[in-house]
């Protein structure tokens, strides 16, 4: 389980980065970069983000290629630029086999090739399409779902190797609803007019996917109708995206046997695991009804519609990587229709968006020598212990946590393990094949070897010492079972402004509150609280204390209901339920820790602000970030995180200091009656 800090795809790894802990403020030059950003003839307790950013923003409009744009795209804008003269270097070197550059440099020149990809056209899936036409039956369907996985190919559920919630220590199989083409089960039947849209471009998209196939328009039409009518069904048993949040719910221990026997009577579970050699003890099951409604679902179906339903799924997963029709085709629909998208990006970034993907880590460990120095390493984890000082604290002095519950809380938080900058130990790729055949083959190997890399923890002693994010990532998480946070370098970056201009305040809201704070705060949010020290899923908490908590989280869950982003789609309060608290705990980690600086004593101005708004303003620069009606559509109901306006909006209307620094008055929009503010950490 994840817990994210942004939807920031990538972003710079660069040891220009960093922030200095110490007071630094008096020798800021001007313009201020703070002050710049902002937009001053908005009152600050009307739209305090549009105050924070609104200049930027204008200043900065969304170019035709992307969905969004804001603080993270700045930073990935020199990244890409780094990665492609790594990429074109190691495409031109002779290097010896096996070695990182050679793989790099393969796997680059292929992806780059169209003219061969065009030549190509869809028959690097020539063998996977063939496995479709020869199904003559619900087990045949069954047995190519299994031999797609390996491959990333979505189908029916989803499945994998992880720590098991109620053991940390042990990597168990577990199962999950899965095989949906929209991205949550919601966008199959809201009724609101451009998710209807969407809908309708879904079904044209998979008619233009299979008329590429070689179907006529009229076939290809009625094949689209029945495949989008089967997932339909599949997303009616599909659990709501809040739901998926109860990780008790979601809990379901069972011998593989009975996962058959009481379930799924079409999937022998012993047999099919063992042919990827798992002998497990048991299985972990998240939706077992949804399982359950797909295995009558696959009875009942037509078998053309099942194997039209693959061979979609196939196609679609790897358009990207086939000719340039197929490419075009997958940007039409998930580029234009689902995210505002006005123009594809230059294939360039795009293939290193790819290779990011397929062999992240081995970017990383370059990019971390050249870029990235201990002494920044060294910097960040203490401002880490500074946040987890400062929880303690807070902890200590709850009114309504009581002493039990206290003292098991203090032992989690000592036991955050923090992981800044970039791993200790570094993957393991010298398996990863990369070749010149075609850009899908590489994929499909880098998939591949993915697969087999999660199917080898597998009764293995858990490695605590992973990371899911490389350094190069503009993003963090909190990983319950781990009780860690992972910190990757680039995260801590403001694009263009060079260490002497970035103070205190800027820095702990920045880097203190919208990251370490708001990570720290995942373990003692709705979800992550329930969660041990050790990262075992278990009732620490007393019955009292439990519901207390509840009813103040309630006041959050109340407050983000009613924010309505777009006219008819309110946020869902209770699915970003998690990230709201961490951001509203991130802050006022960050704020208590920034009290204790110079800076803040000191109270000078700086660009005519004072410490406190700065600080402020130094977390709204986090979510500098604009966004096209399309993909704010999409996220509103697939995504746990609050839009990123509603993230400034949101936790500071709960913050009596924010009121303090900006002289808030009753009956303005960011006023927050003190009975109605959420009060938790």
């Amino acid at each position: 389980m994840r817990r994210t800090k942004s939807f920031f795809r990538i972003a710079l790894l660069s040891a220009a980065l960093a922030f200095a802990t110490g007071a630094i403020a008096a020798d800021v030059p001007q313009p201020d970069f703070l002050a710049s950003h902002m937009d001053t003839s908005v009152d600050p307790g009307v739209d305090f983000f549009e105050y924070a950013n609104g200049a930027w923003l204008k200043a900065h409009p969304i170019p035709a290629s992307e969905s969004g744009w804001g603080i993270g795209n700045e930073v990935g804008e020199e990244l890409y630029a780094r990665l492609r003269t790594i990429s074109e270097n190691a495409a031109k070197a002779q290097a010896e086999a096996g070695s990182d550059q050679q793989k790099i440099g393969d796997f680059w020149s292929t992806a780059m090739d169209t003219a061969k990809a065009d030549r190509l056209g869809a028959h690097p899936l020539d063998a996977e399409l063939a496995r479709i036409d020869a199904i003559d039956s619900v087990q045949g369907v069954l047995d190519t779902v299994f031999a797609f996985k390996p491959i990333g190919v979505r189908g029916l559920f989803g499945i994998g190797i992880g720590q098991d919630d109620k053991d940390s220590a042990t990597m168990a199989v577990q199962v999950r609803q899965g095989g949906l083409g929209l991205p949550e089960r919601d966008f199959y039947f809201n009724k609101e007019a451009g998710v209807a849209k969407i809908r309708a471009e879904y079904v044209d998209h998979i008619a233009r996917s299979f008329e590429l196939l070689g179907r006529d328009a009229k076939s290809a039409r009625a094949s689209a109708e029945q495949v989008m009518a089967f997932e339909t069904a599949l997303a009616q048993s599909s659990r709501k995206l809040e739901d998926l949040r109860d990780p008790e719910k979601n809990y379901n221990k069972m011998a593989m046997a009975e996962l058959t026997a009481k379930y799924t009577p079409s999937i022998d579970w012993t047999a099919r695991l063992a042919a990827w050699g798992l002998k497990p003890d048991y299985i972990l099951v998240g939706q077992p009804e949804f399982l359950a409604a797909e295995d009558k679902l696959l009875q009942s179906t037509p078998l053309p519609v099942l194997k039209d339903y693959l061979r979609y799924h196939l196609v679609d997963d790897y358009s990207p990587y086939l000719s340039s029709a197929f490419d075009a085709e997958n940007f039409r629909f998930h580029g234009q229709a689902m995210s505002g998208k006005k123009e594809q990006r230059p294939r360039w970034k795009r293939v290193i968006d790819e290779e990011n993907d397929a062999m992240g880590m081995v970017l990383g460990r370059i990019f971390v020598k050249d870029y990235f120095p201990e002494s920044s390493k060294q910097r960040y984890s203490a401002l880490v212990e500074a946040i987890r000082s400062t929880f303690h604290d807070r902890i200590e002095r709850l009114d309504w946590m009581g002493a039990d519950t206290k003292t098991k809380a203090l032992a989690k938080l000592a036991a955050v393990t923090p992981k800044v900058g970039y791993p200790d130990k570094w993957k393991d790729y010298s398996a990863l094949e990369v070749g010149r055949d075609s850009y899908a083959a590489n994929v499909m190997d880098a998939q591949r070897w993915q697969f087999q890399d999660n199917l080898a923890k597998f009764g293995k002693p858990v490695d605590r010492t992973e990371w899911d994010m490389t350094p190069q990532t503009y993003n963090a998480y909190y990983n319950p079972s781990n009780n860690e946070i992972v910190l990757p370098a680039a995260i801590f970056m403001v694009p263009g402004v060079a260490d002497a201009q970035v103070d205190d305040a800027v820095a702990y809201g920045y880097v203190a509150a919208s990251t370490i704070g708001h990570e720290i705060t995942h373990g003692f949010d709705d979800e992550g609280r329930q969660y041990d020290a050790q990262g075992n899923l278990s009732g620490w908490w007393t019955k009292e204390d439990a519901e207390r908590f509840n009813a103040a989280a309630q006041k959050m869950v109340d407050q983000f209901d009613a924010y309505e982003p777009i006219k008819g789609l309110h946020i869902n309060g209770k699915a970003s339920l998690g990230e709201n608290i961490a951001d509203y705990g991130g802050i006022l980690l960050g704020l208590e820790a920034f009290e204790k600086t110079e800076q803040y004593k000191q109270g000078k101005e700086i660009g005519g602000l004072t410490p406190l708004q700065r600080y402020f303003l130094g977390y709204s620069l986090g979510w500098l970030y604009q966004q096209r009606e399309e993909v704010l559509r999409t996220r509103l109901l697939s995504d746990v995180h609050a839009p990123a306006k509603w993230r400034v909006l949101g936790p500071m209307s709960n913050i009596p200091e924010f009121y303090q620094a900006f002289g808030v008055k009753p009956g303005q929009p960011m006023w927050r009656a003190p009975q109605d503010r959420v009060h938790i950490w």
